[in-house]
């Protein structure tokens, strides 16, 4: 038996048929119940990433910082009819992103050595007077496209798709109230900002003695800005390396239980 084994994990990722974070708690013996808090769309407005796609060849590095972003950029490629230009690459923010591209049949030129996309700014190479496509979340932050522009290249930033906040799931705020949580999961900023505002001030109480895990910085600065304890932030910001951090503290917690009994 494992540390996760039978621990109740709060999942406020969107709901989808094969979500890898409840995949991954359920494999290590967790019991994942779904609180979906955010919702994704693409942007009404895909004419200017329908336009990029026309003229693709004129890109050297496209810049994918998401999963999303790779479905949604994938969709209206596939729609173009337009095949991939050679000398045109593409560069995935961390693995999921590049787990996606490949899922789609697209290449993955470049990954940086941290998951994060200020150091994809930095690291991505031959960006001096070349141009990249950033196809991106229309509430991203834009330190990436800021950092390759301070770099030389010549950016069209378009968001993509927008997060949204999810509808209210009555059965899932039941839930909650009645069966106490081991631990919850937020995989971004605004699975944190959305999970507040659904629950406004039943939050704080409803986290009171469990354990926050965080995938990366960015959500756990909101996740205390917002007055949460993060408990658990993982080196590698991914779902396994949030689900494997998740695990290693519950065997401490279970350690340290025992070297005091």
């Amino acid at each position: 038996m494992n540390a996760l084994t039978g621990r109740r994990v709060l999942v406020t990722r969107p709901r989808t048929d094969d979500d890898p974070l409840v995949a991954a708690l359920v494999g290590r013996g967790a019991v994942a119940v779904p609180f979906p808090t955010i919702e994704i769309r693409p942007v009404e407005n895909l004419r200017p990433l329908d336009a990029a796609v026309r003229r693709l060849a004129d890109y050297a590095w496209i810049a994918l910082t998401s999963a999303n972003g790779v479905e949604v950029f994938a969709d209206r490629l596939d729609a173009s009819g337009v095949t991939l230009p050679a000398g045109v690459r593409i560069a995935a923010v961390g693995t999921a992103t590049a787990k996606a591209l490949a899922a789609r049949g697209l290449p993955v030129d470049f990954v940086p050595s941290a998951f994060r996309g200020a150091v994809l700014g930095a690291e991505l190479p031959d960006v001096d007077g070349r141009r990249v496509l950033l196809p991106r979340a229309a509430i991203a932050r834009e330190d990436l496209g800021a950092i390759l522009a301070e770099r030389g290249a010549v950016v069209d930033d378009l968001p993509v798709y927008d997060t949204v906040p999810a509808a209210p799931d009555a059965a899932g705020l039941e839930e909650l109230e009645e069966h106490a949580l081991d631990a919850v999961t937020f995989t971004s900023a605004s699975t944190v900002r959305n999970f507040a505002a659904l629950l406004g001030a039943r939050a704080s109480r409803l986290l009171d003695g469990v354990t926050v895990a965080c995938i990366g910085p960015v959500t756990a600065d909101e996740a205390r800005a917002l007055g949460f304890a993060v408990h658990v932030e993982p080196a590698e910001h991914t779902i396994p390396g949030l689900v494997a951090a998740l695990e290693a503290h519950f065997a401490g917690a279970r350690e340290a239980r025992r070297a005091t009994s």
